[in-house]
């Protein structure tokens, strides 16, 4: 942007990350975790993050878009993520005792890489 010329930032939020109910399931068993997300006004990143009892948050997957995914290798071939419009699944298959965990949805929006991005071009 050069001085005098006008430019619009494009702003975009996620009021309310709402999960799924808690459940308990038996090793080899499948389920599915939904996080429905209200307010958003425009795509997201989506991530899937996850705590074991007594130790410390443990990134999962990574989800955009079906060309856009990335999942840890403790549940690759396991987990996969997929969304629609205003939701965020989490398909779990072969559930492991280690998969014992309570489960976190967070969103990442298209913005903040737009906005780091103008100011990388400006300085």
């Amino acid at each position: 942007v050069k001085p005098g010329e006008s430019f619009t930032i494009t702003y975009c939020w996620c009021q309310t990350l709402t999960q799924s109910e808690a459940a308990v399931m038996k090793p080899g068993e499948s389920h599915k975790l939904t996080c429905t997300a209200s307010g958003t006004e425009c795509s997201t990143y989506m991530h899937w993050i996850r705590q074991a009892p007594g130790k410390g948050l443990e990134w999962i997957i990574y989800y955009y878009d079906d060309s856009h995914k990335i999942s840890a290798q403790s549940v690759q071939g396991r987990f996969t993520a997929s969304k629609d419009s205003s939701n965020l699944y989490l398909h779990m298959s072969q559930l492991k005792t280690e998969d014992t965990a309570v489960y976190y949805c967070a969103t990442e929006t298209q913005w903040k890489h737009k906005y780091r991005q103008l100011f990388k071009n400006l300085s």
